[in-house]
Protein backbone atom coordinates (compact mmCIF):
# COMPACT_ATOMS: atom_id res chain seq x y z
CA UNK A 1 0.00 0.00 0.00
CA UNK A 2 2.65 2.44 1.12
CA UNK A 3 4.84 1.77 -1.91
CA UNK A 4 1.29 2.48 -4.35
CA UNK A 5 1.09 6.13 -2.43
CA UNK A 6 4.72 6.94 -2.91
CA UNK A 7 4.41 6.17 -6.94
CA UNK A 8 0.97 8.33 -7.18
CA UNK A 9 3.05 10.83 -5.19
CA UNK A 10 5.81 11.46 -7.40
CA UNK A 11 3.73 11.10 -10.58
CA UNK A 12 1.86 14.02 -9.13
CA UNK A 13 4.32 16.17 -8.85
CA UNK A 14 4.42 16.50 -12.64
CA UNK A 15 1.36 18.39 -12.26
CA UNK A 16 1.28 22.13 -11.03
CA UNK A 17 -2.57 22.19 -8.63
CA UNK A 18 -1.86 18.71 -7.49
CA UNK A 19 1.40 19.21 -6.37
CA UNK A 20 0.13 21.44 -3.76
CA UNK A 21 -2.75 20.09 -2.83
CA UNK A 22 -3.09 16.16 -4.42
CA UNK A 23 0.97 16.05 -3.58
CA UNK A 24 1.18 17.01 -0.60
CA UNK A 25 -1.91 15.32 0.88
CA UNK A 26 -0.35 11.84 -0.99
CA UNK A 27 2.55 12.81 1.18
CA UNK A 28 0.94 13.25 4.37
CA UNK A 29 -0.78 9.98 3.74
CA UNK A 30 2.40 8.02 3.42
CA UNK A 31 3.74 9.63 6.48
CA UNK A 32 0.86 8.72 8.61
CA UNK A 33 -0.09 5.43 7.12
CA UNK A 34 3.58 4.58 8.53
CA UNK A 35 2.49 5.41 11.45
CA UNK A 36 -1.29 4.44 12.14
CA UNK A 37 -2.20 2.65 9.32
CA UNK A 38 -3.71 3.90 5.69
CA UNK A 39 -7.58 3.67 6.67
CA UNK A 40 -6.81 5.71 9.75
CA UNK A 41 -4.69 8.08 7.88
CA UNK A 42 -6.90 8.33 4.82
CA UNK A 43 -10.04 9.13 7.45
CA UNK A 44 -7.78 11.47 9.29
CA UNK A 45 -6.50 13.37 6.27
CA UNK A 46 -10.49 13.39 4.75
CA UNK A 47 -11.57 15.36 7.76
CA UNK A 48 -8.51 17.78 7.51
CA UNK A 49 -9.62 18.62 3.96
CA UNK A 50 -13.56 18.75 5.33
CA UNK A 51 -12.18 21.85 7.39
CA UNK A 52 -10.13 23.48 5.27
CA UNK A 53 -12.33 23.44 2.57
CA UNK A 54 -15.12 25.24 5.47
CA UNK A 55 -12.30 27.77 5.19
CA UNK A 56 -11.81 27.74 0.84
CA UNK A 57 -15.84 28.41 1.01
CA UNK A 58 -15.71 30.91 3.54
CA UNK A 59 -13.32 32.53 2.11
CA UNK A 60 -15.06 32.39 -1.77
CA UNK A 61 -18.46 33.81 -0.07
CA UNK A 62 -16.52 37.03 1.24
CA UNK A 63 -15.18 37.40 -2.45
CA UNK A 64 -11.43 37.24 -1.69
CA UNK A 65 -8.78 35.20 -3.97
CA UNK A 66 -7.95 31.56 -2.13
CA UNK A 67 -5.78 28.80 -3.52
CA UNK A 68 -5.95 24.92 -2.60
CA UNK A 69 -5.53 23.81 0.47
CA UNK A 70 -1.51 22.63 1.09
CA UNK A 71 -0.93 19.38 3.63
CA UNK A 72 2.74 19.55 5.88
CA UNK A 73 2.94 16.45 8.26
CA UNK A 74 2.00 16.59 11.55
CA UNK A 75 0.86 20.70 11.24
CA UNK A 76 -2.01 20.19 9.58
CA UNK A 77 -3.16 22.14 6.45
CA UNK A 78 -4.08 25.78 5.81
CA UNK A 79 -5.75 27.35 2.59
CA UNK A 80 -3.71 29.91 0.70
CA UNK A 81 -5.45 33.39 1.15
CA UNK A 82 -3.91 35.38 -1.65
CA UNK A 83 -5.71 38.66 -0.88
CA UNK A 84 -6.54 39.30 3.21
CA UNK A 85 -9.62 40.14 4.41
CA UNK A 86 -10.65 43.93 4.79
CA UNK A 87 -12.11 43.87 8.50
CA UNK A 88 -12.31 41.85 10.89
CA UNK A 89 -15.63 40.36 10.69
CA UNK A 90 -14.80 38.68 7.00
CA UNK A 91 -11.32 36.83 8.71
CA UNK A 92 -13.85 36.06 11.23
CA UNK A 93 -16.37 34.93 8.91
CA UNK A 94 -13.64 32.25 6.92
CA UNK A 95 -11.91 31.61 10.57
CA UNK A 96 -15.19 29.61 11.47
CA UNK A 97 -15.60 28.27 8.17
CA UNK A 98 -13.26 25.32 8.94
CA UNK A 99 -13.99 24.35 12.14
CA UNK A 100 -18.04 24.75 11.47
CA UNK A 101 -17.42 22.45 8.46
CA UNK A 102 -14.79 20.34 10.36
CA UNK A 103 -17.20 19.83 12.86
CA UNK A 104 -20.12 18.59 10.34
CA UNK A 105 -17.64 16.59 9.22
CA UNK A 106 -16.65 14.96 12.40
CA UNK A 107 -20.23 14.47 13.56
CA UNK A 108 -21.28 12.50 10.11
CA UNK A 109 -18.23 9.74 10.82
CA UNK A 110 -19.39 9.79 14.32
CA UNK A 111 -23.01 8.86 13.73
CA UNK A 112 -21.16 6.59 11.02
CA UNK A 113 -19.41 4.74 13.75
CA UNK A 114 -22.54 4.51 15.79
CA UNK A 115 -24.18 3.19 13.21
CA UNK A 116 -21.41 0.39 12.16
CA UNK A 117 -20.17 -0.04 15.50
CA UNK A 118 -17.01 0.59 14.23
CA UNK A 119 -13.96 1.60 16.67
CA UNK A 120 -12.08 2.90 14.12
CA UNK A 121 -14.57 5.20 12.74
CA UNK A 122 -14.90 6.52 15.96
CA UNK A 123 -11.16 7.11 16.44
CA UNK A 124 -11.19 9.19 13.35
CA UNK A 125 -13.87 11.13 14.63
CA UNK A 126 -12.49 11.66 17.78
CA UNK A 127 -9.68 13.32 15.74
CA UNK A 128 -11.76 15.46 13.67
CA UNK A 129 -13.50 17.00 17.45
CA UNK A 130 -10.03 17.39 18.97
CA UNK A 131 -8.82 18.64 15.88
CA UNK A 132 -11.72 21.18 15.57
CA UNK A 133 -11.55 21.78 19.65
CA UNK A 134 -7.93 22.79 19.61
CA UNK A 135 -8.14 25.21 16.51
CA UNK A 136 -11.00 27.21 18.56
CA UNK A 137 -8.05 28.24 21.40
CA UNK A 138 -8.45 32.33 21.28
CA UNK A 139 -5.36 32.86 19.77
CA UNK A 140 -4.11 33.71 16.49
CA UNK A 141 -3.04 32.45 14.09
CA UNK A 142 -5.18 29.90 15.51
CA UNK A 143 -9.16 29.73 14.03
CA UNK A 144 -10.52 31.04 17.52
CA UNK A 145 -8.02 33.73 17.73
CA UNK A 146 -9.23 35.00 14.46
CA UNK A 147 -12.95 34.53 15.36
CA UNK A 148 -12.73 36.20 19.08
CA UNK A 149 -10.71 39.23 17.42
CA UNK A 150 -14.46 40.81 16.65
CA UNK A 151 -13.91 41.93 20.41
CA UNK A 152 -10.00 42.94 19.60
CA UNK A 153 -6.86 41.37 19.83
CA UNK A 154 -6.31 41.39 23.23
CA UNK A 155 -8.55 38.60 23.83
CA UNK A 156 -5.72 36.79 22.73
CA UNK A 157 -4.36 36.69 25.86
CA UNK A 158 -6.99 34.43 27.35
CA UNK A 159 -5.59 31.56 24.88
CA UNK A 160 -2.28 31.88 26.64
CA UNK A 161 -2.61 30.07 29.84
CA UNK A 162 -4.69 27.51 27.82
CA UNK A 163 -1.52 26.84 25.37
CA UNK A 164 0.90 26.62 28.61
CA UNK A 165 -1.67 24.31 30.13
CA UNK A 166 -1.04 22.28 26.64
CA UNK A 167 2.38 22.37 26.90
CA UNK A 168 2.91 21.35 30.45
CA UNK A 169 0.07 18.58 30.08
CA UNK A 170 1.30 17.46 26.55
CA UNK A 171 4.44 18.92 25.29
CA UNK A 172 5.05 18.59 21.34
CA UNK A 173 6.48 20.24 18.31
CA UNK A 174 3.77 21.14 17.02
CA UNK A 175 2.20 23.37 20.13
CA UNK A 176 5.80 24.89 20.25
CA UNK A 177 5.60 25.88 16.41
CA UNK A 178 2.02 27.54 17.30
CA UNK A 179 3.75 29.15 20.06
CA UNK A 180 6.16 30.94 17.57
CA UNK A 181 3.60 31.91 15.44
CA UNK A 182 1.81 33.40 18.10
CA UNK A 183 4.12 35.07 19.49
CA UNK A 184 4.74 38.39 17.12
CA UNK A 185 0.51 38.05 17.43
CA UNK A 186 0.44 39.06 21.22
CA UNK A 187 3.05 41.40 20.36
CA UNK A 188 1.41 42.91 17.94
CA UNK A 189 -1.98 42.76 20.80
CA UNK A 190 0.05 43.99 23.45
CA UNK A 191 1.04 47.47 21.27
CA UNK A 192 -2.49 47.46 19.89
CA UNK A 193 -3.96 51.34 19.84
CA UNK A 194 -8.16 51.56 19.76
CA UNK A 195 -8.11 54.90 18.62
CA UNK A 196 -5.73 54.54 15.96
CA UNK A 197 -7.48 54.94 12.30
CA UNK A 198 -6.42 51.76 10.69
CA UNK A 199 -7.79 49.71 13.69
CA UNK A 200 -11.21 51.59 14.27
CA UNK A 201 -11.46 50.95 10.16
CA UNK A 202 -10.49 47.20 10.65
CA UNK A 203 -11.81 46.38 14.13
CA UNK A 204 -14.93 49.18 13.55
CA UNK A 205 -17.93 46.32 13.59
CA UNK A 206 -21.41 46.64 14.77
CA UNK A 207 -22.16 45.37 18.23
CA UNK A 208 -24.25 42.85 17.00
CA UNK A 209 -21.93 41.35 14.78
CA UNK A 210 -19.73 40.22 17.90
CA UNK A 211 -22.43 39.38 19.74
CA UNK A 212 -23.59 36.66 16.75
CA UNK A 213 -19.74 35.79 16.48
CA UNK A 214 -19.25 35.41 20.40
CA UNK A 215 -21.96 33.11 20.40
CA UNK A 216 -20.98 31.18 17.39
CA UNK A 217 -17.90 30.32 18.93
CA UNK A 218 -18.84 29.56 22.41
CA UNK A 219 -22.25 27.29 20.87
CA UNK A 220 -19.20 25.51 18.76
CA UNK A 221 -16.33 25.26 21.19
CA UNK A 222 -18.90 23.84 23.85
CA UNK A 223 -20.31 21.07 21.56
CA UNK A 224 -16.91 20.09 20.27
CA UNK A 225 -16.10 19.58 24.03
CA UNK A 226 -18.62 17.67 24.83
CA UNK A 227 -18.16 15.55 22.27
CA UNK A 228 -14.33 15.56 22.50
CA UNK A 229 -14.92 14.00 25.93
CA UNK A 230 -17.81 11.80 25.14
CA UNK A 231 -15.99 10.10 22.86
CA UNK A 232 -13.05 9.88 24.44
CA UNK A 233 -14.85 7.94 27.20
CA UNK A 234 -16.09 5.58 24.72
CA UNK A 235 -12.86 5.09 23.25
CA UNK A 236 -11.87 4.22 26.81
CA UNK A 237 -14.78 1.73 27.45
CA UNK A 238 -13.94 -0.25 24.16
CA UNK A 239 -9.97 -0.29 25.35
Amino acid sequence: MIKTLLLLLFGGLKFGKLLTTGGTMLLSLVVYASIWGWRYAAGFIALLFTHEMGHFIAAKQRGLNVGAPTFIPFLGAWIDLKEQPRDVETEAHVAIGGPLLGTVGAFAVYFAAREYDSKLLLAIAYSGFLLNLFNMLPMSPLDGGRVTAVLGPRIWFLGVPLMLGLLAWRPSPVLFIVVLFAAPQLVKAWRYDKNAPENQAYYGIPAAKKLEYTAMYLGLTGALAVMTYEVHEMLGAVR
